[in-house]
């Protein structure tokens, strides 16, 4: 997972790093508010840990930027100030939690724990591959904002394939994953259900969502 500092304190940046780091993240950090605005535009973050205290651009001005340019990353404010107005401003702006300086480790850790935990209960399990939209959670399939009527097997071959975009899936692999261990295996009828998917998935230009490598199996990849 992929988080962002934006602390100007050196000593405390590099300390949250490590934790961070310990906890399996790969982390960016800036010493200003410009610099975050940068990192948080250009790239995508899991969880922002942000400073009120920033130069440059201040904590809440940074977060209320990144919200209005669309970024959703769960962020966790750092203030040293003891009025609770500024608490409630960052808040405001867009932060999710906070913690006020100084604080334990112990803390930081569970705060940051507790934000991702909500966020991936939160994330919302419909994908968009430019016209065509999946969602998981309802087993809903539209194309250009209307919806394709798919079985059950049709919607397996077509989620497992989208959920590996751009990784060829052999028709073995495809085979194993479509169905359970209690039914009879047979490989041939994946190439019907492809058949089908195609068909069913074809927009108005004519573009397909699903190719076949020759001698290898099958990829998902919308821009092909």
């Amino acid at each position: 997972m992929h988080l962002l500092i934006v602390e100007d304190e050196t000593q405390l940046q590099l300390q949250i790093r490590r934790q961070m780091e310990a906890l399996g993240f790969t982390v960016d950090s800036a010493s200003d508010g410009r610099e975050g605005l940068y990192f948080g535009e250009e790239y995508r973050y899991d969880l922002a840990i942000i400073d009120l205290g920033l130069p440059h651009i201040n904590g809440i001005e940074l977060i209320r930027q990144l919200r209005e340019s669309g970024k959703e990353m769960p962020i966790l404010i750092l203030t040293a100030r003891g009025d609770w107005q500024d608490k409630v401003e960052g808040l405001e702006a867009g932060a999710d939690d906070y913690l006020t300086k100084p604080f334990h480790q112990e803390e930081l850790r569970a705060r940051v724990q507790a934000l991702v935990r909500r966020s991936a209960g939160q994330a919302s399990n419909s994908w968009q591959f430019g016209p065509l939209t999946i969602n998981y959670d309802k087993k809903l399939v539209q194309l250009q904002g209307q919806t394709v009527d798919l079985t059950s097997y049709e919607f397996n071959v077509l989620e497992y394939l989208a959920r590996n975009q751009g990784k060829v899936i052999s028709k073995s692999e495809l085979t194993e994953y479509i169905y359970a261990q209690d039914f009879e295996r047979d490989s041939n009828t994946i190439e019907v259900f492809i058949g089908r998917l195609r068909k069913k998935l074809e927009n108005g230009e004519g573009m397909g969502f699903i190719h076949t490598i020759r001698g290898q199996g099958y990829r998902f990849e919308p821009q092909a």
